[in-house]
């Protein structure tokens, strides 16, 4: 495999250490690529194999220079690992060039005044996936491939329901993914905000209308909806969950509505102080994508927002817990209702140690670099766009045991 890394951050980075130490082989070459060349250098050489790993300064929103480099360094896999207002960008710059494609999320715009209740439409000018899906059949008759949510949710949690209802149940009538933990900084302030993610994405999914699946239509509501109480295994304890926007429910129905599969939600557990200030950005209009006019420059508001806030690649040595992320499964089996909870639990200790970053990108990194070695030895292939849950969950899973990204399954009663 030659493979273009766009997006040099904190995931991207975890993407290819864990390729690095895994691989056995099949990866000949990788062209590191970041708007911030000194961050895509300082990635290349920390990997010390700067004959595979080569840095390279490219905006990802430039489809037509990224194509370029494609071309020029005979690229067939790229891997997005870019901010999400840059996915169809680097998408489409594969596409044109007969590359294969992979993602950790996708770009969704809603509109200025949405209308909550049923229909996404309402909504969203592009709701979350629907630009990738609706090139299926394009990429199919191209001959090349497009795996999209390929972190850790979506991604690991998508084979994770893939495998309760091929194994578990007989009919599967509800996926719940959950997303939490219990991080901390001991010795930070009380009122310290965190952003354990990229800082666009957490902009993104947190603030916009969240979406539910309930038999076959989409119900969209305001942001922080649905919070509940969901009690973690591995000592994590009582997590406050509420739903945010997550392709997971656009996904899941779509390749398991077969098997019984009714509804559909994402939650996740936030710091208070994250709310807090999330919600101040929103009445302040800071989370804005529309430029506006400051002393003669045009600024986007968000972006400068995204440039002071504290960076996920900063933080992680002071924290303690770990990130459990998980789905909750209810169906039928053997005539009898059955939950089980499938997680995937990481510890920010042992994070820090093996990988030298956070838990929150580690995770998400070990779900994508799997998913990329099954592409690269020809496990999951098929022309087309999918996401993960539309292939076979096995070969998954077993390469998680292999290399230590461990998973439980929980009965619930």
């Amino acid at each position: 495999m030659r493979m273009m890394l766009v997006g040099a951050g904190a995931v991207g980075e975890s993407i290819l250490r864990i390729l690095k130490k895994r691989e056995d082989g099949w990866l000949d070459f990788v062209l590191v690529c970041d708007y911030d060349f000194e961050r895509a250098k300082a990635v290349a050489e920390g990997l010390r194999d700067n004959k595979r790993f080569v840095p390279c300064k490219a905006d990802a929103t430039d489809t037509r220079r990224l194509a370029e480099l494609i071309k020029k360094y005979s690229v067939d896999f790229v891997m997005d690992a870019a901010p999400p207002f840059a996915s169809n960008k680097i998408f489409d710059a594969a596409f044109e060039t007969g590359a294969d494609y992979g993602n950790m999320g996708t770009w969704s715009v809603p509109m200025d005044n949405p209308e909550f209740g049923e229909g996404i439409e309402n909504s969203y000018l592009e709701p979350m996936t629907k630009y990738n899906f609706d090139r299926h059949d394009l990429w199919r008759k191209k001959g090349n491939m497009a795996l999209i949510c390929m972190g850790i949710d979506p991604g690991v949690v998508n084979v994770f329901a893939k495998y309760a209802a091929t194994h578990l149940f007989d009919e599967l009538k509800e996926l719940h993914v959950k997303d939490g933990g219990n991080l901390s900084i001991p010795s930070g302030d009380k009122d310290d905000i965190t952003f354990g993610f990229n800082v666009w994405t957490v902009l993104d999914e947190v603030m916009n209308p969240n979406v539910e699946y309930n038999r076959g239509k989409f119900i969209v509501e305001k942001a922080f909806a649905g919070a509940e109480d969901f009690y973690m295994p591995e000592g994590v304890g009582k997590n406050r969950l509420v739903k945010v926007e997550h392709e997971e429910v656009v996904t899941m129905p779509r390749y398991l509505s077969k098997y019984g599969l009714e509804r559909c939600t994402f939650k996740i557990s936030l710091d208070e102080n994250l709310i807090t200030a999330l919600k101040v950005l929103d009445k302040l209009g800071l989370r804005s994508i529309h430029p506006v006019e400051v002393d003669g420059v045009k600024v986007i508001p968000r972006d400068v927002v995204a440039a002071c806030a504290p960076q996920p690649k900063d933080i992680g040595s002071e924290m303690t817990g770990e990130m459990l992320v998980g789905v909750d499964c209810k169906g039928i089996k053997d005539g009898r209702e059955k939950e089980y909870f499938i997680y995937q639990p990481f510890d920010n200790g042992q994070s820090m140690r093996d990988w030298g970053m956070q838990a929150v990108v580690a995770q998400t990194g070990f779900g994508a670099a799997l998913a990329i070695e099954l592409m690269a030895k020809g496990i999951w292939r098929e022309a087309g766009v999918f996401s993960p849950e539309y292939f076979a969950p096995e070969p998954y899973m077993a390469l998680m045991k292999e290399s230590g990204f461990i998973y439980k399954i929980e009965e619930r009663k």
